[in-house]
């Protein structure tokens, strides 16, 4: 794994809050990679397993890890979340908004379970060739961190075929706008879990954002998403 602290969080902060999401490229290696792939199988470390055609989310399969975490997911869960967490406070200063998150990841997830949402959801998803997701937002409960992070674990054009990562931005009083990325095996993508703040007339306001996965046409894609809040 690359060291985070090497990464150029100013940087990634401003594009994150010009776009609603950032790239970070080979954050993992082909290793830590398949080593994630690995766990799918292990049926003891998750504690649910979603089919998301039953649930109308799209077509493919994902699992949500039990605590413990793996160390690797813990250790991304931790590391992720502090330079994330000034830019929330950034975000929830230009909002108007009191909420204020702790710079450690260990004391958000006491605020999250201080409010019943103790299920932890980082998890890994599976896509086969037809498999999608629709556009959606991961929230889960009251309390949610307002960034999470995707990181691809298979090689598009490689492994698979199509399985695009996309996301729209509902523009005021006009049509939606899509991002259409494909990112390469261990890079990750930071974006935002709801809204970004955009500058209007009369100052900041909320600009909606989903995400979702385009139809793999052939192969099999594997990625894992943190999520920093826990679930309710």
């Amino acid at each position: 794994m690359k060291n985070l602290d090497d990464l150029n969080w100013p940087a990634i902060s401003t594009t994150v809050n010009e776009k609603g999401f950032a790239q970070l490229s080979g954050l993992l290696t082909k290793a830590d990679c398949a080593h994630l792939i690995n766990f799918y199988t292990q049926d003891k470390l998750f504690r649910s397993t979603i089919n998301m055609q039953r649930y109308r989310f799209g077509q493919g399969e994902y699992k949500y890890f039990s605590y413990p975490l793996p160390p690797l997911i813990q250790q991304l869960r931790e590391q992720l979340y502090t330079p994330l967490a000034a830019v929330a406070n950034q975000w929830a200063n230009l909002l108007g908004s009191d909420t204020t998150y702790p710079q450690s990841h260990v004391d958000f997830i006491s605020t999250c379970h201080q409010h019943k949402q103790n299920r932890p959801t980082p998890l890994i998803l599976h896509y086969q060739t037809g498999g999608f997701n629709t556009l959606h937002q991961d929230l889960y409960g009251e309390i949610y961190f307002p960034f999470q992070v995707v990181i691809v674990l298979s090689q598009q054009k490689e492994d698979y075929q199509g399985g695009e990562f996309v996301m729209t931005e509902q523009l005021p009083r006009a049509q939606s706008r899509a991002n259409v990325l494909t990112p390469n095996q261990g890079d990750a993508l930071i974006f935002t879990t709801n809204f970004r703040p955009v500058k209007g007339t009369r100052g900041y306001y909320k600009s909606k954002m989903k995400h979702g996965i385009s139809e793999v046409m052939s192969g099999e894609r594997y990625a894992l998403g943190i999520i920093f809040h826990d679930a309710a």
